[in-house]
């Protein structure tokens, strides 16, 4: 990688395009996710939260363009192609073509849409909150098709595949990397 952004750099990059508090939550929400996973598969945290940080840079101004106004504006911006790539492959069948091939970009397409999923529900438990969050709960929601209808089971389903993980296993570590920023991300709810 030639040149690594700061998060900070990110995170002013991302609130210039991004000005809805959902679409930032949910920016933090995949940047706890990826650099939990980062974590875990002994990667560099800062370059995986920074990817999951910018993955829907484009998606309040230019939602019919997403991904690829994206990669318009980290070209931009200097931004160097491995961040470009991951951000690519969240989009994988969906609006691009990049299928994820580093440990990365397929960690980025499987987590994006679950966080989506577990916000969803987070919202509706009674204590608001990711901390008491169960593997079993999200399961039950991820069957009901009419829950959270716009996150894509079968995106998550074949992001497993590509990582060579158990959804279950999936599920529990994007909710600990959920946990980890739950203040910041709006889900530590009344607990």
């Amino acid at each position: 990688m030639k040149k690594k952004m700061s998060r900070d750099e990110a995170w002013k990059l991302l609130t210039d395009y991004n000005k809805t508090l959902a679409l930032r939550n949910h920016a933090m929400a995949v940047e706890a996710v990826m650099v939990h996973f980062a974590r875990l598969s002994g990667e560099d945290e800062e370059v995986w939260g920074v990817t999951g940080l910018l993955h829907d840079l484009d998606y309040e101004q230019y939602p019919e363009e997403h991904c690829h106004k994206s990669e318009e504006i980290m070209r931009e911006h200097g931004i160097d192609e491995e961040y470009i790539r991951a951000m690519n492959c969240h989009g994988y069948g969906i609006c691009t073509d990049v299928k994820p091939e580093s440990m990365m970009g397929k960690t980025l397409f499987t987590i994006d849409e679950l966080t989506g999923l577990i916000n969803a529900l987070c919202l509706m438990r009674p204590s608001k909150s990711v901390l008491d969050l169960e593997v079993k709960s999200v399961k039950k929601k991820f069957k009901d098709k009419s829950f959270a209808s716009g996150v894509n089971r079968e995106v998550i389903r074949n992001g497993c595949e590509m990582l060579g993980m158990e959804l279950d296993e999936v599920i529990r570590e994007t909710i600990e990397g959920m946990k980890e920023k739950a203040q910041d991300i709006g889900l530590k709810g009344n607990l």
